[in-house]
C-alpha cells in the first residue's frame, strides 16, 4: 500500500510499505476516509517546529474497519475515529483518564508524528492503519456525521473542547476568553466548544481577520488582539484558553483571568524558557493547564457535542482535497485541510 512520509520541511515522499496484519483478538486494521491536516503538522512541514524524518504522516483521521480480531469490539464496514495516541485502555494512566501518556507504549507514541524514539507506528494518510487495543482505542462515528467533518475530532477539536468542555460543566454559563493565533484550528474549536457548551460569553481575539471570521460563525464576540498596539487585560474571564503561543499572549491571558479561573495554554511554547507573571497568578488563584491533549478520554463528548447539533466544526474548514495532494498542500496557512481518500 501507499504511505505519506515527511522526509524534511517542505519534502514529502508517497512510499510502498506493506499492509499491516492483525496481530491479536483485540486488533484492527483500518482505511482512513478523511484525514485533516494537524495544527501541528503545517509547523513540521515548515520547519517551525523542527522534527527529524523520515516518518509516516498524518495523525487526525476518520476510518472504516476493513479487519477485526474477535475481541476488537468493531466490525468490518464500521466507520470509527481514531485518536492520535495510543493507548491500551487497561493501565493505571489510561483508567484515570491519561490516555496520551499510556504506560503500554513509550512515551509520545502517536500515529503520523514520529515522537516515540526509535518508533514508527505508522501515519493515517495511507492505505491502512494498525490499531491495538481497538476494543478501547477506536471510536464509532455516530450515524449521520460526515467523515470530512468530524476527521478533526481524534486532536484539535478534542484538545480546544478539554479547554473549556470540562470547565463549563463544572461552572455552567461561565464567561469563556479565547487568545487565537499559533494553534489556529484548536483555538477556533475552542470557542466553538464553548458556545456549544453553553458559556455565558465567548470572546474570541485574534490578530487575524480571516480567523476571526471564521469564529464569529461559530457564535463567538470577536475582536483584535492588539497587544502590539498596547492592549491590556480590561475584563476578566472565568475560563481562558491561550492559542497564540508567545509570551506576551500567555501573560495578557493570565491577566485577563477572573479569581479562581482557570486558563489552558492549548499552544506549544517554542522557547526554552517563557516568562510569566507567576505573582499575579499565584494571587488570582488561578489554575494554569499547559499539557497535550488526553484524546481518547474526551472523544465521546466531543463526537456527543457535534452529534448533537451545537458545534459544527466545518465552519473551521478552508480547504478539502484528496490524498494525492497532501504533501504538496501541507504547507498551505489555512486553519484546517481535510483529504480525502
Amino acid at each position: 500500500m501507499q504511505a505519506l512520509y515527511f522526509l524534511k520541511p517542505g519534502q514529502f515522499e508517497w512510499r510502498e510499505v506493506a499492509m499491516p496484519r492483525l496481530a491479536a483478538d483485540t486488533d484492527a486494521i483500518v482505511r482512513p476516509l478523511a484525514v485533516a491536516r494537524c495544527d501541528l503538522d503545517l509547523y513540521i512541514a515548515t520547519g517551525v517546529v523542527p522534527l527529524a524524518g523520515p516518518f509516516a504522516f498524518g495523525h487526525e483521521t476518520v476510518a472504516e474497519v476493513i479487519e477485526a480480531g474477535p475481541a476488537a469490539g468493531v466490525v468490518p464496514g464500521q466507520r470509527v475515529v481514531v485518536p492520535f495516541q495510543l493507548s491500551c485502555g487497561r493501565c493505571d494512566a489510561c483508567r484515570r483518564g491519561f490516555t496520551g501518556s499510556c504506560d503500554a507504549y513509550p512515551p509520545l507514541a502517536n500515529y503520523g508524528l514520529g515522537g516515540a524514539p526509535r518508533t514508527d507506528f505508522g501515519g493515517a494518510l495511507s492505505g491502512a492503519m494498525h490499531v491495538r487495543f481497538a476494543d478501547h482505542m477506536l471510536v464509532p462515528l455516530p450515524d449521520g456525521l460526515d467523515p470530512v467533518t468530524v476527521a478533526s475530532a481524534s486532536d484539535n477539536i478534542a484538545d480546544g473542547w478539554r479547554a473549556v468542555g470540562p470547565q463549563l460543566a463544572a461552572r455552567p454559563g461561565a464567561s469563556v476568553l479565547v487568545i487565537g493565533g499559533l494553534a489556529q484550528s484548536v483555538g477556533l474549536y475552542a470557542a466553538g466548544c464553548a458556545v456549544a457548551a453553553g458559556a455565558g460569553r465567548v470572546l474570541y481575539l485574534d490578530d487575524d481577520a480571516g480567523r476571526r471570521a471564521r469564529a464569529a460563525t461559530l457564535g463567538a464576540e470577536t475582536e483584535p488582539l492588539a497587544l502590539g498596539e498596547g492592549r491590556r487585560a480590561r475584563e476578566l474571564f472565568d475560563i481562558v484558553v491561550e492559542a497564540a503561543g508567545t509570551a506576551e499572549a500567555l501573560a495578557f491571558a493570565i491577566r485577563s483571568a477572573g479569581r479562581n479561573g482557570v486558563l489552558t495554554s492549548v499552544a506549544i511554547h517554542l522557547s526554552p524558557l517563557t516568562p510569566v507573571p507567576l505573582t499575579e497568578a499565584y494571587y488570582r488563584g488561578l489554575t494554569l493547564v499547559t499539557a497535550r491533549v488526553d484524546s481518547r478520554a474526551h472523544l465521546p463528548a466531543v463526537l456527543g457535542c457535534i452529534a448533537c447539533g451545537a458545534l459544527h466544526p466545518a465552519h473551521v474548514t478552508h480547504r478539502v482535497t484528496g490524498f494525492a495532494e497532501a504533501g504538496d498542500a501541507m504547507a498551505d496557512p489555512g486553519p484546517k485541510i481535510v483529504f480525502v481518500a
